[in-house]
C-alpha cells in the first residue's frame, strides 16, 4: 500500500509563513559591493504582504493584502520603506482580525447566504504606477489606490479623473516610449465581458476611453503596446458565472480552460482605441507580455510567455499554501501578426527553460533591446516546488541567454532595467534568501549579468514574494 507523504517544503515558504511587517523610512547598509553613484530615482515594488489572519490562509497569491517596497536613490545613498495599502478592505479587517471579504480565489467566511452580498476585496496588490505626484497600487478588478511618492502612505482610492464606479483599471499600464501617453485596459463582467480601454497623459489622468464587447468573460491579466498598437491575447479561458454569482465558487475555481475556443487576437489603433482587426490562433494561456514593436514590414512583432494550459493557475493558488505540488512551466515566445488581418505570420520559442515576469532592456532601438526575465536555477539544482531562483537576460540579437544564478535558498523578484546617463545601465531585483531569513536589493551591471551583483542592500525585515514593480526617475 502507498504511504501518503509531505510536500517538500521550500526554503521559500519562510517568506510568507507570517505576515509581512512594515518598516518606516530606513537607511540601507550595504552588504557587499559598492552603490552606484549614478542611481538615482525610486524603485517601488507592490505584491501580496499578508496571506493569514488568525491561523486562516487565504485560497490563492492573488487575495494577500498588497504592500509597497519604496527604495530611494540619491547621493549614493539608499533608504527604504514598505507599508500596506490601507484599502477600505485591509482596513476593516484589520479592525476585525478576521477575513471580511470575498476575493480573487477565496470565500469569505460564514454560511452560504452570506456570501451571496459578501463584497470583492481590492487587494490592491499586483503592480504600481509611479505618476509626477504620486505612485498608484494597482489591482485587477477595482481603481487605484493613492499613495505618497516618499512614505508610501495611503491617501485614497483615484479615478484618475474619468473613471465610473464599474470601471476596473488594470495592472499592467504601458507608457508610450515616444509620446508619454499611458495605455491601460478594464475588464467588467456581464453577461458578456467588455473590454473597456484607456488613454490617460503624462500626469496619469485619462483622456480617452473606449468600450469593445467580448464573448463570455474572459481572463486577460496584460496586453501589449507596440508603437500604434494595442494587442490584446484572449486566451481560452471562461467563467462559469452562475456557481461564482452564486458564492459556490471563487472566481479563480469557476474558471474553466476551453481550448477548442482557441486563442484570440484583437488589434487595436493606440490614437482612436478603434479595433484594427480580430483574429484567432491556437491555445495557449499568458499572463505576461515582454516587448512590443512594428517591424520594417508593417508587422506586430511580440514577446510573451506562454503556458500549453491553465495549470499555471493552480500553481499559483498552492503558493499561497507555502508548497507547490503542481507543474507549470511558461516558455519565452516571440510573434509576428499582421495588423490589419489579425493573423500570426510566425512564431518561435526563444527560451525553453521555465520563465516568467519578462520586462524590456534599455535602447532606442526596442528590436534589440535585451529581455529580462525571472527563470529557474538551472537543473538539477531547482527541484520540483522552487520559486524562481534566478535571473536572465535575453539578448535578440545573438539569441543568447546569460543566467544569474541567486544560489540555493535564494528568490530574486521580477528584474527591472534602470539607464545610466552614460548609456550603461544595472538591473535591480529584490531577493529573498531563504537560508539567513532575509531580504536584499541586488543591483547588477546590465552588460554583466554573469558576475557578481554590483552592490547588495540589506532591508529591515523579509519583503515576501512580490509580483510587479516600477523605476521612477524623480527628475
Amino acid at each position: 500500500m502507498a504511504i501518503a507523504t509531505e510536500p517538500v517544503q521550500q526554503s521559500w515558504g519562510g517568506a510568507i509563513a507570517v505576515p509581512a511587517q512594515e518598516f518606516s523610512l530606513t537607511p540601507l547598509s550595504v552588504q557587499s559591493g559598492q552603490l552606484p553613484q549614478g542611481l538615482r530615482g525610486s524603485l517601488y515594488r507592490n505584491g501580496p504582504g499578508r496571506l493569514e489572519r488568525q491561523g486562516r490562509r487565504v485560497a490563492h497569491w492573488f487575495d494577500g493584502d498588497g504592500a509597497v517596497l519604496a527604495v530611494h536613490f540619491a547621493g549614493g545613498e539608499a533608504t527604504a520603506t514598505y507599508r500596506y495599502v490601507r484599502s477600505a478592505g485591509y482596513v476593516a479587517e484589520e479592525a476585525a482580525d478576521q477575513f471580511l471579504y470575498n476575493g480573487y480565489g477565496s470565500l469569505a467566511p460564514g454560511p452560504l447566504w452570506q456570501r451571496l452580498n459578501t463584497q470583492l476585496k481590492n487587494a490592491a496588490n499586483t503592480a504600481v504606477l509611479a505618476l509626477p505626484d504620486r505612485v498608484l497600487a494597482l489591482w485587477e478588478g477595482g481603481w487605484p489606490h493613492r499613495l505618497d511618492l516618499d512614505t508610501l502612505a495611503t491617501e485614497g482610492i483615484d479615478a484618475l479623473g474619468q473613471l465610473a464606479a464599474n470601471e476596473p483599471y488594470s495592472a499592467h499600464p504601458k507608457r508610450h516610449p515616444t509620446t508619454g501617453d499611458i495605455f491601460n485596459f478594464g475588464l467588467v463582467a456581464g453577461a458578456n465581458a467588455t473590454l473597456n480601454l484607456y488613454r490617460s497623459g503624462v500626469n496619469g489622468n485619462i483622456l480617452q476611453k473606449q468600450a469593445l464587447p467580448l464573448n463570455g468573460i474572459p481572463l486577460i491579466h496584460d496586453f501589449v503596446l507596440a508603437d500604434r498598437y494595442l494587442v490584446f491575447c484572449v486566451p481560452p479561458v471562461r467563467l462559469n458565472a452562475l456557481p461564482a454569482v452564486l458564492g459556490l465558487k471563487s472566481f479563480s475555481d469557476a474558471l474553466m480552460w476551453q481550448p477548442r475556443q482557441g486563442t484570440q487576437l484583437i488589434v487595436i489603433e493606440a490614437d482612436t482605441l478603434e479595433v484594427v482587426s480580430w483574429g484567432e490562433t491556437e491555445p495557449w494561456f499568458q499572463w505576461h507580455f515582454g516587448k512590443g514593436y512594428v517591424d520594417e514590414f508593417g508587422d506586430i512583432v511580440l514577446e510573451v510567455v506562454r503556458y500549453p494550459d491553465f495549470a499555471t493557475n493552480q500553481y499559483l493558488k498552492e503558493v499561497a499554501q507555502g508548497h507547490i505540488q503542481t507543474s507549470a512551466a511558461g516558455h519565452l515566445w516571440r510573434l509576428r501578426i499582421n495588423p490589419q488581418a489579425g493573423t500570426v505570420q510566425e512564431q518561435s520559442c526563444l527560451v525553453n527553460q521555465s520563465c516568467e515576469f519578462p520586462s524590456q532592456g534599455g535602447g532606442v532601438d526596442i528590436a534589440q533591446t535585451p529581455t529580462y526575465l525571472a527563470i529557474h536555477r538551472p537543473e538539477p539544482a531547482s527541484p520540483q516546488g522552487e520559486l524562481f531562483g534566478a535571473i536572465a537576460r535575453f539578448d535578440p540579437h545573438s539569441e543568447t541567454l546569460t543566467i544569474a544564478d541567486a544560489g540555493p535558498g535564494r528568490y530574486p523578484a521580477e528584474p527591472l532595467y534602470v539607464a545610466a546617463d552614460d548609456g550603461g545601465g544595472w538591473v535591480l531585483t529584490v531577493v529573498y534568501d531563504g537560508t539567513e531569513h532575509r531580504s536584499e536589493v541586488w543591483i547588477y551591471d546590465s552588460e554583466q549579468l554573469e558576475a557578481p551583483p554590483l552592490c547588495r542592500l540589506a532591508l529591515p525585515s523579509v519583503i515576501p514574494p512580490s509580483f510587479h514593480g516600477t523605476w521612477h526617475p524623480r527628475t
